[in-house]
Parts: structure tokens; sequence; C-alpha cells
């Protein structure tokens, strides 16, 4: 059997890698890592087909280091043993710490990552994780900590470019054959900024033409997936397009197209803890202060997920998602704090006003901090007008109430 065209043309050298400047770029802190032959543990937290396995792979060939693989699927904690105990045996062939890479670490549970942390610790081998999912959700505290965390970008269309060019150059099977490449916008679509489904696409492309040249076109593109049933996983382009229709969905208020994709998700065997931290997200982003119970239920659906699991867990997460369709929608809070992130970066940190700042010293209280602050509850209704932010931006307005019937009540002067 042929290897795939992606599996050929893997970059086997860390300079070889295309995009991932930020980590591999000649300033890049992994590339430094690998130029002083300095390899600590770290996760690669990305989307699909940014170049993880692909990374921690350059990285043990440009450092000649033994490498090896768990699945988080189908490895137990015998799995992670065995190669600790195959690492330590190294050491009597005086060679460096292997480094073991672990493709979606956080399906990992709690006993298979607590195995690990011993070897990390003291250094038999060299962890690589690789992750689609914010790390800090499903990875334990204690083995995060001994762990860098570094973000791949998507590729840019320029990445995905150079990667299909280098495929007609240098791929030993593909310049063989007579190919004209006349419009591209259709691969870098059905891609999805995937690197590796961009080769795929282009391979099953190619293997639909009998007569050369082949002249690839948007329209050939199209036809020859259309013709040819192509599945993607839940970690692919599939998962990313159908939780954007969901979020959207419950967004625009709509339950049951969100139910329909909920169901999507359900049946192709999505995390649905995955499932229920969205909704958290959705609850806090989109829903927010015009009904604040939304992120009491959302935060409730992902502890009952928890405990229950499927099949019930997706009646939790139908009651939840339907809850969230039907409430008022809200991104004040989004908002406001985006708005006073984005003061911080261009102001920096301003001086506290001094009637603001606490004296638990005689130096302090001598300098002035404290005084004049006004104790809102020594006044009528708890409240008195007074200056809370620094100088510069005194009278700066973050969060702006918008129309609906809690946040008006709540702030009935300050409504848009």
């Amino acid at each position: 059997m042929s290897i795939p065209l992606a599996e050929r043309l893997r970059p086997k050298k860390i300079e070889n890698i295309i995009g991932q400047e930020h980590l591999v770029g000649d300033d890049g802190i992994i590339r430094k890592m690998v130029e002083n032959n300095a390899v600590t543990s770290f996760i690669l937290w990305g989307p699909p087909g940014t170049g993880k396995t692909t990374l921690a792979k350059a990285i043990a060939n440009s450092t000649k280091r033994d490498f090896f693989t768990l699945s988080a699927v189908s490895s137990g904690v015998k799995d992670v043993r065995d190669i600790i105990e195959k690492s330590k045996k190294l050491k009597f062939f005086d060679k460096p710490n292997p480094i073991v890479f672990i493709d979606e670490i956080h399906r990992f549970n709690k006993s298979q990552q607590d195995a690990l942390l011993g070897a990390v610790e003291d250094g038999t081998i060299t962890l690589i994780g690789a992750t689609t999912e914010n790390p800090s959700f499903e990875v334990i505290n204690a083995l995060l900590s001994r762990c860098q965390v570094y973000t791949l970008e998507p590729l840019s269309k320029e990445n995905l470019l150079e990667i299909l060019n280098n495929a007609l150059k240098k791929d030993e099977i593909i310049k063989q054959l007579k190919i004209k490449l006349l419009e591209t916008d259709a691969l870098l679509y059905f891609s999805g900024g995937d690197a590796r489904k961009l080769l795929n696409v282009l391979e099953i492309v190619i293997s639909t033409q009998s007569v050369q040249p082949i002249i690839i076109t948007d329209e050939l593109v199209k036809v020859a997936l259309q013709n040819k049933q192509i599945i993607y996983d839940k970690d692919g382009e599939w998962h990313y397009d159908v939780i954007s229709a969901f979020i959207k969905s419950v967004r625009g208020s709509d339950p049951n197209a969100a139910v329909y994709w909920l169901a999507r998700m359900l049946t192709a065997g999505e995390d649905v803890k995955f499932i229920a931290r969205r909704l958290i997200i959705l609850a806090a982003e989109d829903i927010g202060l015009a009904n604040p119970n939304a992120l009491l239920i959302a935060t409730s659906c992902f502890d009952a997920v928890n405990y229950i699991g499927m099949p019930e867990a997706r009646i939790i997460l139908s009651e939840a998602t339907i809850y969230l369709a039907l409430s008022p929608k809200s991104n004040s809070a989004y908002l406001a704090i985006d708005e006073a992130l984005a003061e911080i970066k261009k102001s920096g940190n301003l001086n506290v006003p001094h009637h603001l700042r606490n004296a638990p010293t005689k130096l302090m209280k001598e300098l002035g901090y404290g005084v004049g602050y006004k104790y809102p509850h020594s006044y009528p209704g708890n409240f008195i007008e007074q200056q809370y932010l620094p100088e510069e931006i005194k009278n700066n307005k973050y969060y702006i109430s918008q129309k609906n019937s809690h946040e008006s009540k709540l702030n009935p002067k300050n409504s848009k």
C-alpha cells in the first residue's frame, strides 16, 4: 500500500517546517531549544493540520533522540510504564532522554497522566503532548506545571500554497505527472486551513483523473470531492464547522437548529464535556447580563454530564441548549472586558488613585494612601459618587448595558 502524500511530504527537520514562525523561525523558542539540544517537556495546542505531530518528529530527528508515540485512545497505564522502562534502559547506552509524543493528550485520563509525572520530573523522558483542546481543561495541574504550553497558529494562505507547490515539485510520485495548477481557491476552501487535509484533497483530485495533463481548477476539485466520499473525524474540519453552526444557532436564538447540530455532534461521538464547555462560554459571551441564570444553567449542565455520561447526558445537553437558545441575548460583559484589556494594552499600568489605595502601614497613611475614600455603605442607598478610574481615563466607559429587561433594571441610565 502506497504511503499517503501527506506522510511522504512530512518535513524531517525543524528548518523545513512551513508556518509557525513564532516557534520554529530563526528566533523561535523551539528552534533555539533544538539548536542548543536542550529540549524541555511541552504541550502543543492548536487546530488540526497545523503541524503538531510533524514538529514533534522533526525535533526528535534534529536532536537525534529516540521517539516513542502513545495513543491517548488505545494506550493504558501499562503502556505508559513500558515506555518509561524502555527510556530508563537507554541511559545505559549513554543516549539522551527520548521524546515521548502523546497526541490528543487531553484524552489521557488522570491515572495515565499521573504515570507520566515522575519520568517527566526526573528527566527520564521529554514529553511532547499535542491537543486541539485548551490543555488547562483536561491536563492535570501537576503535569501542566511541568510543561510549557505553546500555541500553534492556523496556517496562512501563503503557508498552504507553499505546501501545495512543494507537493507538485518535490514529491517523487506527483512530479512525474503532468499537473498544472490553474486555480487554488477550492483546494484551500476544502482543506479548511488543515495542511494534511489539503494534501489529501490534492491526492484525491489527482486519483480521479486518468488523462494527462491534469489541469486543476476549482470546478475539477468540486466534482472530484462530490464523487469521492470524504470522512472527517471529529477533530478535523467537520468538528469545527458543526460546532460553529451550533454556537451560531444558539446565539441566533434558534432552538430547533441548535438541537439539530447538537444531535449531529452526539451522533459522531463528540465529547459531551467539550459541548458543555462551549455552552458555558456561550452563556457568558452571548447571553451574559440579559439572563445571568444562563451561566448557572450551563455550569450545572457541565457538572451533570460529568456525573451522568452518555446516553442520558444527551437530555441534559438538550435542556441547556434550548434554554440558552431561548434566552435574551447580550454581549455587554464580553465587550466590556475586551475594551478594558485594550485600554491596558494602550495605556499600560496607570497609577491607582490615592483615595483607593490600601494603607496597612504608618508610612502609607502618612503618604495619604486611602485619604478621601468615601465608604458607600455610609450613604443613602449604599451609593456615593466618587472617582474609581485612574485620572488619565476617568471618563472612560467600558460597560454599556444593552436593551433587555434585566440590564435595564440593573442600570437604567446607561442603556443603549
